[in-house]
């Protein structure tokens, strides 16, 4: 075979990419204008508006140094779900020096944190509680091809940010939370945080994620897993095959089962699997092993496609005639993120002052789509969760390359210009009372759900 067609294999075509970023770039020259009429005069949305952001951006740049030393510190120690101890201790250290206290292994979560501010006459029953974010898991073998060193940088700059400037021009009750959340990838450490207890007093929450552009809303979709173990009967593949029932079998069925299924799958929804089993050729297997992610854009609508996943596999198991153990979700299930649009507008204003144009929901395909644990607090609270870029349009997350990407100048500038955002956006909704309403009665409308009552309604149905 010639070295040319070996090339060809392993050369993915980057067409679909290339027909992308010329869409994208039609729409990019409109979203500026509107953007650019929207930020004529910040002082409409509420007097003092201007001189508060002002501040809180004037603050995230002061703490230039510092985003760039946790960005790189995080990516140089990279740790993987549940192991962030130097992680989580090293980010609980930068925001002590600071003056807040830190409470870590906090809401059941061994390596989360918290900590807070509260203005003087702060009161729980009529002021209200912004949570902003910050993840620092890395990935196995990897590192930080997420980009979450960049979110922690984003997030502790955010939370500093917006405290200098509210203690700098004073009058806005609430409260501040900084919130360290760990086991983001291939976890869902926020949920279990929130069986905790750490979305109780909280009104609204926050935070980034690094990406090839700019999103403001950007589609998340949900995600479940499953292991499934099927359990046959060995036999000499050659002497006596008859009295054996094939294990691998049925997991190559149930693989080719989910493949066609596909035709009918909605284009955002995503399954994918790998299996495994067997020792030897001449011993038919015995066991055999999946283990399935099933994502899609809406709660519903992964639901369903979860039950056609089981009756696939359970369908293979009966071919084969072997048995088969289907547990679901070993770490709780991913919703999709419910991104909050009155509060996405304000973050749509904050970087455009930051020289970046955040693109609307729409404008980069719901097929570039992956999971995140934000998606089940943003169906607790009214919640934003808008992509910042770190590295060029045709990069893939959770790869090297990106990892690259997170390391240089361009990570530090998306943390420091997200650190202003975040702050401006949570000002905001402690002291812009209108927008806050606005905020709450879209999410009020839309309604809160927990993955307890997803499971609930899908037993019941």
């Amino acid at each position: 075979m010639c070295d040319s067609d070996n090339h060809a294999r392993n050369n993915p075509s980057t067409a679909y990419l290339e027909a992308t970023e010329q869409l994208i770039a039609q729409r990019v020259a409109a979203v500026q204008t509107a953007n650019a009429g929207a930020q004529a005069s910040l002082a409409e949305a509420y007097a003092g508006q201007d001189v508060l952001w002002k501040a809180a951006s004037e603050s995230a740049d002061a703490h230039r140094e510092l985003a760039a030393h946790i960005v790189q510190d995080l990516h140089a120690h990279p740790e993987t779900a549940f192991e962030e101890h130097r992680s989580m201790g090293m980010l609980a250290g930068v925001v002590e020096q600071r003056g807040f206290p830190v409470r870590c292994g906090v809401y059941g979560v061994e390596t989360a944190f918290e900590a807070e501010w509260r203005s003087p006459n702060f009161d729980a029953s009529s002021h209200p509680t912004v949570a902003i974010m910050a993840e620092y898991d890395a990935l196995p073998g990897i590192g930080h091809g997420c980009g979450h060193n960049v979110i922690a940088a984003a997030g502790v700059g955010g939370f500093l940010s917006a405290v200098e400037a509210l203690r700098k021009n004073g009058g806005v009750e609430g409260r501040l939370l900084l919130q360290g959340t760990p086991a983001e990838e291939g976890h869902s450490g926020k949920e279990y945080m929130i069986r905790g207890g750490s979305l109780d007093s909280v009104d609204a929450a926050m935070m980034i994620h690094g990406f090839g552009y700019d999103i403001g809303s950007h589609a998340w979709v949900g995600r479940r897993s499953v292991n499934v173990s099927f359990r046959g009967v060995a036999a000499h593949a050659s002497s006596q095959p008859f009295m054996g029932r094939n294990a691998l079998d049925a997991a190559s069925l149930a693989y080719q089962g989910i493949g066609l299924m596909r035709q009918q799958m909605p284009p955002s929804d995503r399954v994918h699997a790998i299996m495994g089993g067997g020792a030897r050729p001449s011993v038919i297997p015995r066991e055999a092993s999946m283990l399935i992610y099933v994502r899609s854009l809406g709660n519903q609508t992964l639901m369903d496609l979860s039950q056609r996943v089981n009756e696939i596999v359970e369908g293979a198991a009966l071919m084969a005639g072997v048995q088969v153990d289907v547990e679901w979700d070993e770490h709780p299930m991913t919703l999709p993120v419910r991104n909050n649009e009155a509060l996405v507008e304000r973050w749509t204003r904050t970087q455009t002052l930051r020289g970046r144009t955040a693109l609307p929901a729409g404008t980069v395909p719901e097929t570039l789509a992956a999971s995140t644990d934000f998606g089940n607090v943003s169906h607790l609270v009214p919640g934003i969760h808008p992509m910042v870029k770190v590295s060029p349009s045709d990069v893939a997350l959770h790869t090297e390359d990106f990892a690259r990407w997170a390391a240089t100048d361009a990570a530090v500038d998306a943390a420091v210009d997200s650190a202003a955002g975040l702050a401006q956006v949570a000002i905001d909704y402690l002291a812009d009372m209108k927008m806050r309403a606005a905020a709450n009665a879209e999410f009020a409308e839309q309604g809160a759900v927990s993955v307890a009552d997803l499971l609930a309604k899908s037993a019941a149905d």
